[in-house]
């Protein structure tokens, strides 16, 4: 185990992350989760998908 992480944990041993810090982490958490399940039940909207038919300007 890296040393750096043991010390993380003495100092979050020590001085505990507050409350609002632990529900914003958990918050965050939540929506993502929540784009996560929007896109994947009801799907994203057409502007917002990869158009890989169309080749670009490009030629090599």
């Amino acid at each position: 185990m890296n040393l750096m992480w043991l010390i993380r944990a003495k100092r979050w041993a020590h001085r505990p992350p507050s409350t609002k810090r632990i529900k914003l982490v958990f918050g965050v958490v939540l929506a993502c989760l929540v784009l996560v399940g929007v896109e994947k039940f009801i799907g994203v909207p057409e502007w917002m998908q990869l158009d890989t038919s169309k080749r670009s300007g490009l030629r090599r």
